[in-house]
């Protein structure tokens, strides 16, 4: 295997639970170094979230793989000056802490770009650093109702519904690491480039997505409510039961996928009638069509209705559950589950590494930090502490 692609590449993880500590791993998976800094005595508050099992945290080896623990108050000023003798020596800092808690602490970027003009510093909040709402406590999921998916989600006759999980988080990590890089791009490619302050709100990364609310309500002045799946895009789209008690997922985006399917339904007649021989005219009537492939998709079992489906080039997938995941042979294939060693739990199974690069995969090289596992090295080889340099901070608890 050749080098992987951030190989070299110095980060500073000083963040907590999931977007900017995801980030901070999927860098990690492609080759950066990383240390997190946690707090002594305490770490990651990640680290006590479940599910658990012997009080071993579960989560903690897919979010902390390929990082080094290093434990360091930076409340206090001893810890705040081995922090910024650290951001000398890395390329990028990930932070997530309410908006000016770094700068009361001395460590705010204004401060550390004086010791670093080509540090990168990747700022993750709820809201911003800016705006009316930058000191808002930020979380994942009140931050997915403030940028509107929230209100999408679920029936309309029911309460809005919340991610089962943290959607936001994850997706602002995928930002995060893409910041990162492109900062580091721009540093490095261009004769005066230099390093820079990247604000990334919760919030913002899920709205991003949402253009076609936007230009909706621009320019229809609709107010789109609550619907499950695909309403209002195409059609016929939906969650359907096969005759042996499966649910699949089918949706035709296109009219040249509504013919697919009308071809393996046999129904050719579809494409003909007024109310359904286009994606506007079927969105009109999607009850009625919706209808239509629900009672033929009753009358097939799933693995029979699957090969028909594909054979015909129709999109459509069965719903799995995570048992059925870790039994799928595409899974398999694909490497999306990998099993790693735990000092405690003997091995754990977390997830692969994605995207795969053809040339310089990534790799998981080592697995999630126990709290401080790092402390002698880094504070040794990369500042030149001496072991009773090292036992007074500890004293102190400032590491």
């Amino acid at each position: 295997m050749g080098r992987l692609p951030l190989e070299g590449v110095k980060v500073l993880d000083v963040s907590t639970m999931i977007a900017a500590p995801f980030g901070a791993v999927l860098l990690g998976d492609f080759g950066a170094d990383v240390i997190k800094i946690e707090m002594p005595g305490k770490g990651d508050t990640l680290r006590h979230v479940g599910p658990f099992l012997n009080n071993e945290p579960l989560r903690w080896p897919g979010l902390a793989r390929n990082k080094k623990s290093l434990t360091l108050d930076l409340r206090k000023e001893e810890g705040m000056e081995i922090f910024k003798k650290l951001v000398s020596k890395v390329d990028v800092v990930i932070e997530n802490f309410r908006p000016g808690t770094l700068e009361k602490w001395g460590g705010g970027y204004d401060e550390l770009k004086k010791i670093n003009p080509n540090l990168v510093m990747i700022r993750v909040s709820g809201y911003g650093q800016t705006g009316p709402f930058r000191e808002k406590a930020g979380f994942g999921t009140p931050a997915t109702a403030f940028s509107g998916f929230t209100y999408l989600q679920g029936f309309p006759d029911r309460p809005p519904v919340s991610p089962p999980f943290s959607l936001t988080d994850y997706i602002t990590g995928i930002y995060v690491a893409f910041a990162a890089v492109t900062a580091l791009y721009y540093r490095d490619v261009n004769p005066n480039g230099e390093g820079q302050m990247v604000d990334i709100a919760l919030y913002e990364s899920v709205f991003r997505m949402l253009e076609f609310l936007i230009a909706e309500y621009d320019k229809l002045g609709k107010i789109r409510e609550r619907s499950p799946g695909l309403t209002g895009h195409s059609s016929p789209a939906g969650t359907f039961m096969t005759k042996d008690g499966h649910w699949v997922v089918l949706v035709t985006s296109t009219d040249s996928t509504f013919e697919r399917l009308v071809k393996a339904m046999n129904r050719e007649d579809l494409l003909t009638s007024e109310k359904f021989c286009t994606n506007e005219r079927r969105l009109q009537h999607n009850d009625e069509i919706n209808q239509i492939v629900a009672d033929w998709i009753r009358t097939m079992p799933r693995e029979e209705l699957l090969q028909l489906l594909d054979k015909h080039g129709v999109p459509v997938s069965p719903i799995l559950n995570i048992k059925d995941i870790f039994e799928h042979p595409h899974y398999k294939a694909r490497e999306n589950i990998i099993e790693v060693k735990h000092p405690r739990l003997g091995k754990i199974k977390v997830p692969g590494i994605i995207p795969k690069f053809e040339k310089t995969p990534g790799t998981v090289r080592y697995i999630a930090p126990d709290l401080g596992e790092h402390n002698q090295e880094i504070l040794q080889e990369m500042l030149g502490l001496s072991p009773e340099e090292i036992q007074d901070l500890q004293e102190k608890n400032v590491i």
